[in-house]
């Protein structure tokens, strides 16, 4: 269903998605961030800046000089990835805490499904190899991790040595836990047994199976992780919310697969020695968020950002007129960023330094009725810090605090979310707060304060351009659902046969893996395969609207009613309205009551209107059941219900 559509809302790049239904004629005040936000950097260029920076301060702490030859991969990281401190893993998991990629450094770490995968695949290479008239085909296995194989040989003696060369390939490739047993075949007529370990029939073929030692040595992933689940604990997990931490993802996947790999470490469970040094995946994660911290706030980042300013940020012309008609449309406009003034008025004089007929440049001040900088989001929403004004034109703070009223274009530093409120006589809902930062815009301001929420998500035209480009890839995902419930058609719980589900699961494997590549190394921010990710999840809880840009508001009017698509739940979206069937006797079958609308005939208002008995009871009971409501009670999108606009129109 393709909802909240608008002339020229064709262009999905263009449009603004909705969540929750918002109606723009009631908002009273657009709050902007700025870093990602109103300032879109360019990428990979601010990204490898960010990056060569963090590298430089992380020698000067001590690391290796090695370390210079990291080249920034912009395909590698994504947002909202999960770092595991104790493993020094980078996690990305679906909204319950279940892992759906788990990388080290830069090598993924492997499932049962493709341990078993690579397994079969060695055998069969092995096995061609070792003979010329030879079949090695995977069948269904007796259990998680079987595999059940076949070869066709000449005779016994010649498969008891092929079969000593497969062992030790296969030990060689697989590793040491790594033997083969004899399998239990009801297909095969038993001729003879070979060494207690092969089953073999009277055609002289030979089936065994996949070795089976315990449950998680078939996964890396099941080892470090039971049930592919991780509970989201703080002091255990950092969640890489931002695109400022695409840099830090990547640096942690280098100096992780440096250290795993590097012939100087040896690598343990969590952490590598070198001598009697011991350095945990932990220290090295503390080290890399040093060094970030660093770089953003003491280190050449803003600087060399602003010396070449066009370099590292896009400067589009709407951008004035949007916040023109803002204001025209007669609501208030704030920025409010965790940037300092000196950073702040040097990326806006670019961003807004657009000359008018007469060849004059507004400040850009007068773009905003409000200006707070060093707000320190997510805090400035809960207790936040003292609010003073800044010198616009030193760039110093005023003493005392700030109480007076605020005047157009007028700057603050600090403060908080509740003096921010009493300053322009704000509410919760009148605010429409726009915002890059899952965590310290949306969530926080969406959680503590009530505000409306628009979050910025760059990332979505890429994500567009794949979804429709690769709609092949998703048709056929979904085709090979629909396969894999035609393969248990006409079987309930009385049938003993297991369908093979070995093609099928392989198909939707290699279908996702393409679909998640096409993304990049770590796949979709939104999605790996058919599960959403824990981004995803967050989008859909905290962000009313999001958009590839703010700029998009431009393409709608300020009266405009955002309403969200219908959420069906799985009953309804894969049960179709033609599929009616009689609904029997059961516990909630008496439910259905006729609605109000269809009850007012005649007869119903003769049966109302004819008087009665009043018994005892009557005068003890009130209303002895709920009457049928005469009128529309039940309000979806009730934060913005069309009655207001029904009344004033």
């Amino acid at each position: 269903m393709i909802s909240s559509m608008h002339k020229g809302h064709e262009v999905p790049a263009k449009r603004v998605f909705v969540n929750r239904s918002l109606h723009l004629e009631k908002i009273r005040y657009y709050g902007f961030d700025m870093d990602y936000t109103l300032a879109e950097y360019k990428a990979p260029q601010y990204e490898t800046l960010g990056f060569k920076l963090l590298k430089d301060r992380l020698i000067v702490m001590g690391y290796p000089e090695e370390i210079k030859g990291f080249e920034y991969d912009p395909t590698f990281p994504i947002r909202g990835l999960w770092f595991d401190r104790t493993y020094g893993n980078l996690l990305k998991v679906d909204g319950f805490g279940n892992i759906l990629v788990c990388i080290h450094g830069f090598r993924f770490l492997k499932s049962v499904n493709d341990d078993v995968n690579v397994y079969a695949k060695n055998v069969s290479d092995v096995l061609y190899e070792c003979a010329e008239r030879s079949k090695c085909a995977p069948t269904p296995g007796v259990g998680q991790g079987d595999l059940l194989l076949e070869f066709i040989g000449n005779n016994v003696p010649d498969m008891h040595g092929l079969l000593l060369n497969v062992h030790e390939r296969i030990a060689a490739s697989s590793g040491s836990r790594c033997a083969l047993y004899r399998s239990i075949n009801p297909d095969l007529t038993l001729h003879s047994v070979y060494r207690d370990r092969h089953k073999i029939d009277d055609r002289y073929r030979i089936s065994f199976t996949r070795f089976r030692v315990s449950g998680h040595s078939l996964s890396e992933v099941y080892e470090l992780y039971p049930n592919k689940f991780i509970h989201m604990d703080e002091s255990r997990i950092y969640i890489m919310n931002t695109l400022f931490n695409l840099p830090e993802i990547y640096m942690i996947a280098c100096l992780m697969d440096f250290f795993s790999n590097s012939n100087q470490y040896v690598k343990c469970p969590e952490g590598v020695t070198f001598g009697d040094f011991f350095m945990s995946y932990n220290s090295i994660f503390r080290d890399i968020r040093t060094a970030v911290d660093w770089v953003h706030t003491r280190g050449d980042l803003k600087k060399k950002t602003v010396e070449c300013v066009s370099e590292y940020v896009y400067k589009d012309e709407r951008l004035p007129i949007l916040l023109d008609r803002i204001r025209e449309s007669g609501a208030k406009v704030f920025l409010l960023t965790n940037s300092d003034y000196w950073y702040t008025n040097a990326l806006m004089e670019h961003l807004l330094s657009y000359p008018d007929k007469n060849g004059d440049v507004r400040d850009w001040k007068t773009y905003f009725d409000f200006i707070g900088v060093d707000a320190g989001k997510p805090g400035f929403f809960s207790g936040g810090t003292i609010m003073r004004q800044v010198n616009c034109t030193t760039g110093e703070l005023r003493l005392g605090t700030h109480t007076g009223k605020l005047e157009q274009g007028q700057v603050c530093s600090g403060g908080s979310c509740d003096t921010f409120n009493k300053l322009l006589g704000a509410k919760g809902k009148d605010v429409l707060y726009v915002g890059d930062h899952i965590f310290g815009d949306i969530l926080r301001s969406k959680k503590i304060r009530g505000w409306r929420t628009f979050l910025v998500v760059p990332e979505l035209v890429q994500e567009l351009g794949v979804w429709t480009e690769k709609c092949s890839l998703f048709s056929k995902l979904q085709n090979l659902d629909v396969i894999m419930g035609d393969l248990y058609k006409n079987l309930d719980s009385s049938t003993h046969e297991r369908p093979d589900l070995t093609k099928v699961r392989g198909a939707i494997r290699e279908a996702t893996h393409e679909m998640d590549l096409s993304y990049g190394m770590m796949g979709s921010l939104f999605r790996s395969g058919s599960r959403q990710t824990h981004f995803s999840t967050q989008v859909a809880r905290y962000a009313d609207v999001y958009a590839s840009t703010p700029l998009n508001l431009i393409y709608y009017p300020f009266s405009y009613m955002f309403r969200a698509p219908a959420m069906l739940m799985p009953h309804e979206s894969t049960v179709a309205h033609e599929q009616r069937f009689q609904v029997g006797d059961g516990p909630v079958s008496t439910r259905h009551r006729a609605s109000s609308f269809q009850a007012e005939t005649p007869d119903y208002q003769n049966k109302r209107n004819k008087p009665r008995v009043l018994e005892r009871a009557d005068s003890v009971l009130p209303h002895p059941r709920a009457e049928t409501p005469k009128r529309v009670t039940h309000f979806h999108d009730d934060d913005d219900s069309e009655e207001e606009s029904d009344k004033s129109s």
